[in-house]
């Protein structure tokens, strides 16, 4: 579960909540005109989806699930694996990989080995792996615009309903005792329409896209590995080159090196202080 997408909606709404609050209203009044609700959420969700395939619709519980799941990967697992397989290559040969990459559960590394253990050519072992990358990002990319575009219709379905509560407000101007109420019930679908797209609609485009980015980065990190494997490179540069993918506080044995400098600094410290 990605914690960081729940907190963000939590936070939101708590901030709208206190910030009403403060201005001396209630959170009650936003669902006091349910319509309000149905025409911005209900008229964008329906808007975008007029802008895909009906196949979208079966889609779409998968790309909330993304979003909220997040991309699982252990980099650092995937590193040291290759560069076991690496070590074991250089000393056994690529064929006698053929078990081990049957044992892998990440389908696209399984695959590459696999390629490598049938002596796929390199070139066409990289033009497949990437090939299956950029698709990948095409996938992707739906999720990410179908967000993006209901970003875009929310607030303009928060106008449209304002401007058709207005037209209701001019009808009752013979009861001016109303007036106040209407007004204000007829802005708070531009309220709406503001609120869904900024809080939640774009953030969830934007939190697939940021996956995406991950999955892609490490993917090209794997498509590197299977290559230096295929190459029969040393198992220590293997290492070093995947590695580099990571910033330096994820990658392993980082951190272990950092807090032993930091007590050696210390341990220097208190020699020179007695």
């Amino acid at each position: 579960m990605d914690l960081a997408t729940i907190l963000g909606l939590v936070l939101a709404m708590i901030i709208i909540t206190v910030v009403m609050i403060m201005d001396g209203g209630s959170p009650a009044e936003l669902f006091h005109h349910p319509q309000a609700i149905l025409l911005t959420v209900g008229g964008a969700f329906v808007a975008t989806l007029i802008s895909y395939p009906m196949k979208a619709l079966g889609l779409i519980p998968m790309w909330f699930k993304n979003a909220f799941m997040g991309h699982k990967s252990n980099p650092n697992e995937a590193i040291e694996l290759l560069a076991k397989m690496a070590d074991k290559a250089r000393r056994e040969g690529l064929l006698a990989l053929e078990d081990e990459a049957k044992k892998i559960k990440d389908e696209f590394l399984r695959k590459g080995v696999q390629m490598v253990v049938d002596g796929v050519d390199p070139s066409q072992v990289r033009a497949i792996m990437e090939i299956e990358i950029h698709h990948m990002q095409e996938r992707h990319a739906q999720g990410i615009n179908f967000f993006s575009a209901a970003g875009g219709y929310g607030p303009t379905m928060g106008i449209i309903g304002t401007v058709m509560g207005l037209i209701s407000v001019l009808q009752k101007l013979d009861d001016p005792g109303s007036l106040g109420k209407s007004i204000a019930a007829a802005f708070l679908a531009t309220l709406w329409g503001i609120l869904s797209a900024n809080v939640f609609w774009l953030p969830i485009s934007g939190k697939l896209r940021t996956n995406s980015e991950e999955e892609v980065a490490y993917r090209h990190m794997i498509l590197e590995g299977i290559l230096s494997l295929q190459a029969g490179e040393n198992p220590r540069i293997v290492k070093e080159k995947l590695s580099a993918f990571l910033p330096p506080k994820e990658r392993a044995g980082e951190g272990q090196k950092g807090k032993g400098k930091a007590q050696a600094a210390a341990q220097q410290t208190a020699e020179a202080e007695a």
